[in-house]
């Protein structure tokens, strides 16, 4: 059991983190074949002297290296970006052929159906995966500029020859500041210059999402988080229903110092429920009930405006086989002998209390608080 618990920490995305960045070395390689030094040559050189192909596949290797830390991190997105990359791959090895080109295309398609079984290994979302995904495509953006701007350098007026110049155009274009003291001469130089600016704003756009979404995201989780853990539901009452006589006893409860929970068939009013801990939905479905903690409640109380209501939340509270009692309102005294048949513990009939007060005392009659009680409050259960 250790050795299977001590397995799921770094397995497959580790493994699967160290072949993406194998496979970004793989394609440098590729690039600059046996010329690590090479490459070190050219870039001092002003860049000029490398190829199309080369700049590339210097893009595609440097995001499989850094993605791979992202599937280290059991990142989705590194994980999606990853397989995107992957497939460039075979496609970049298609479209621009190389004598050694077969067996990397096998080692990428064999990773990318790998990366697809190990799906749900990745499903995190982190601000750490989404800083790394703005630097990343950040970073390619720069380097496909600046490479760009010195391939392309006598096509602008003045003519781009240093890396300085270079990286200077790059910023400016990418921030789409555009000051016009380089000025984009041919076809070709225009829409190179198009590209980096669209680019720019949509790696923008997609970075900033991919790091303030997790940043709400967990803001969101350690609010609600927060929210549970001060409704400890337990030896708590729950009220079933947003009528008046709902509304009172939920407000008498909290002044008396009681936890309370609600639940309500929609969101309650603006004003009668904003501190309340509220359920939303069907006092009918078990798991709405579980939810509440109903089974370990002093009571659940149904409150509801339909009495046929009422009577089913009775029985499915008593489904949970749990220590709360059941308080039933009846609103319609010629509903009174059917509610008594599911047995709650007690049955409070406010309005035909109401009535009936009112007849006796139109008619002249004594009232006591004996026949108050007695009518008023309905006792069940043990009492039958």
């Amino acid at each position: 059991m250790r050795q299977h618990f001590g397995l799921r920490h770094w397995f497959p995305h580790i493994p699967l983190a160290l072949a993406q960045a194998l496979l970004g070395l793989l394609v440098f390689e590729l690039a600059y074949g046996g010329g690590w030094a090479r490459l070190a040559a050219e870039i001092p050189g002003g860049l000029t002297n490398v190829h199309p192909s080369g700049i590339a596949f210097l893009l595609i290797g440097a995001a499989l290296v850094l993605m791979s830390i992202g599937l280290a991190l059991r990142s989705r997105l590194a994980w999606t970006i990853a397989l995107l990359l992957n497939f460039a791959v075979v496609l970049a090895v298609r479209l621009i052929p190389h004598a050694s080109a077969p067996w990397l295309v096998n080692y990428a398609v064999v990773l990318l159906v790998a990366l697809g079984f190990a799906h749900r290994a990745f499903s995190r979302s982190s601000v750490a995966a989404g800083t790394i995904f703005a630097i990343t495509s950040s970073l390619l953006l720069l380097i496909y500029a600046v490479f760009g701007a010195l391939y392309l350098g006598a096509q602008f007026n003045p003519p781009i020859h240093d890396l300085i110049t270079a990286l200077y155009y790059a910023v400016v274009t990418m921030g789409t500041v555009g000051y016009g003291d380089i000025v984009a001469r041919t076809p070709d130089a225009r829409l190179f210059t198009i590209s980096i600016v669209i680019l720019g704003i949509a790696v923008f756009a997609t970075s900033v999402s991919a790091i303030v979404g997790p940043l709400v995201s967990g803001s969101l989780n350690r609010i609600m988080s927060r929210k549970e853990s001060r409704m400890h539901r337990s030896d708590h009452f729950v009220i079933v229903g947003l009528t008046a006589l709902a509304y009172n006893t939920y407000r008498e409860l909290k002044r008396r110092g009681q936890p309370v929970v609600l639940i309500a068939p929609q969101e309650p009013p603006a004003g009668d429920f904003d501190d309340a801990d509220v359920i939303v939905g069907d006092a009918n479905n078990l798991d709405i009930l579980r939810k509440a903690n109903a089974g370990e409640a002093q009571a659940v109380l149904a409150m509801r405006g339909d009495d046929s209501e009422n009577a089913f939340i009775v029985l499915t509270v008593k489904e949970l086989k749990g220590k709360a009692k059941t308080v039933v309102a009846v609103n319609d005294a010629k509903h009174m002998e059917r509610i008594k048949l599911v047995q709650p513990d007690i049955i409070i009939s406010p309005q035909v209390l109401g009535g009936e007060i009112l007849a006796m005392v139109l008619s002249g009659e004594e009232i006591t608080g004996e026949f108050v009680m007695q009518r008023f409050l309905n006792f069940q259960g043990s009492k039958q």
